[in-house]
């Protein structure tokens, strides 16, 4: 089977396509996928990349979706032919969060899901939502479920509610497809003329343009009535925290997601603690988590913004486009 292996110490010219073994049968309570598709992710990219150093030959990507080929002794929740995709963290069933990094997470601390077949504990997987494709499906297990966790499960969203997304990333639109799907209004900011009304014909009430409004903070309390958001959706980190904090309203709920901008930096804590909000940093979710969220998907016709695919042997070009930020909502591979 064609399977991809990052080289230390990492590199987009360090992933080989080569030819492996293939996994066979599953034993007790495993089973066996025939994978056809995977997304991209900002920490897929840290990984082969090599700024999240991994064991040499690590295969990478964290999200994967396919077709259970094969079931292993008591095995209730699959059968043969189900549509199934993968959990970020294969450990972590349901309740409260219990890991607080990425030694157990596929393409990181463990082989992932650039490959045609893989034999895995059944609880790494749950269904995909009735009538997604693969590619679509692949994208629910790290971007989904983060925007999922951080405006649902986190925060408590709810009709009326007024969310603050930055950029057009994929947690970021999926931030937006939620919190429309549910009955919130949306605020989004971008760089790009061209992907502020992209935004827009997603259903963002506002959009700012964070270049030509460096203190959108200031902007985004000025378009709810000097109240601010509900909810934050904060993907850049020590860049853009001091805005965030700024823009949420007294008492409201700031996600810490991401780290494009760096890993440390100066807080604004008196201006936080004035606000009285809940700034809260989050990986992903639970196995639970995952399956609530497709089961409202599945109550809704939502479908995630994909901005490209590309095959499994494309897969060092495809984190090149990712890497030149051109992109709009999720890269795929597919195959």
């Amino acid at each position: 089977m064609k399977v991809v292996t990052l080289q230390a110490p990492g590199g987009l010219d360090r992933l080989e396509v080569q030819e492996g073994e293939a996994p066979g049968e599953p034993g007790p309570g495993e089973i066996r996928v025939r994978l056809h598709a995977s997304s991209l992710n900002f920490h897929d990219y840290g990984v082969v990349a090599g700024k999240m150093p991994t064991e040499d030959g690590r295969v990478p990507m964290s999200d994967g979706a396919g077709v259970v080929e094969a079931v292993g002794e008591g095995v209730d929740d699959f059968a043969v032919g189900d549509a199934v995709v993968s959990t970020f963290f294969p450990s972590w069933l349901e309740g409260p969060a219990r890991i607080g990094d990425f030694t157990s997470v596929p393409g990181d601390g463990v082989d992932g899901y650039a490959r045609e077949r893989v034999v895995r504990p059944a609880h790494w997987f749950t269904r995909q939502p009735e009538g997604w494709s693969h590619a679509q499906s692949a994208t629910l297990t790290t971007a989904g479920l983060t925007a999922w966790r951080a405006l649902v499960v986190d925060g408590g969203l709810k009709a009326g509610d007024t969310v603050l997304v930055l950029g057009t990333g994929g947690v970021s639109i999926f931030a937006l497809q939620f919190a429309r799907m549910m009955g919130a209004r949306v605020i989004a900011t971008s760089s790009s003329d061209a992907k502020l009304e992209t935004l827009r014909e997603l259903g963002a009430e506002h959009v700012i343009h964070y270049r030509d409004e460096p203190e959108w903070g200031r902007k985004v309390k000025e378009l709810t009535g000097g109240a601010g958001v509900d909810h934050v959706i904060e993907v850049g980190g020590p860049g853009t925290l001091p805005q965030s904090i700024e823009a949420v309203r007294i008492g409201g709920h700031i996600s810490l997601i991401g780290v494009l901008t760096g890993r440390g930096g100066e807080v604004p804590t008196a201006k936080l603690m004035a606000k009285q909000a809940r700034l809260q940093g989050l990986i992903v979710g639970s196995r639970r988590h995952q399956m609530e969220m497709i089961r409202a998907i599945e109550a809704s016709d939502l479908r995630p913004v994909i901005d490209r695919e590309f095959a499994l042997e494309e897969i060092a070009e495809a984190f090149r486009h990712q890497e030149a930020g051109r992109h709009f909502g999720k890269i795929c591979l597919t195959w």
